[in-house]
């Protein structure tokens, strides 16, 4: 005894998968590797505990959603630097005088690379004070 069979409705109203759920992962990415360098990415996903798409995934996003050098940025950081090695140096250079002494070069190193590390910080610090202060005065404007 079987059973009739039901026609099934028809689909074509409703959405594809992937925009029925955002998010749902539905292309695939394929890559040729030779041995050593897929023993090398399975020890680096094994390392972090991560399952090898996992690992994949994540890494291959990471250096996709990196933001790219911003010339402004760059260049604002780069003033944020020389600004802030001339005026210590400056200070740094009056306090060795005023105590009848010379600056020592590590003294001078040490300023460029304290300017050096914190360039990139400053100006993204910066940047966002400024487009947030220029947000708020579009905002009262309106």
């Amino acid at each position: 005894m079987s059973s009739p069979r039901v026609p099934a409705s028809p689909r074509s109203n409703e959405l594809p998968i992937h925009e029925l759920k955002p998010g749902f992962r539905t292309k695939t990415v394929a890559t040729r590797l030779t041995p050593e360098e897929l023993a090398e990415i399975e020890a680096a996903a094994e390392g972090t505990g991560q399952g090898l798409s996992e690992w994949l995934r994540e890494t291959a996003l990471g250096a996709a959603r990196q933001r790219p050098g911003d010339p402004m940025e760059l260049l604002l950081a780069e003033v944020w630097a020389l600004r802030y090695a001339v005026l210590n140096l400056f200070h740094a250079g009056a306090q060795a005088a005023s105590e009848g002494r010379l600056m020592m070069p590590e003294s001078i190193l040490k300023i460029r690379d304290q300017a050096d590390a914190r360039k990139l910080q400053q100006a993204r610090k910066l940047l966002e004070e400024f487009l947030s202060a220029k947000t708020k005065a579009e905002g009262k404007e309106r």
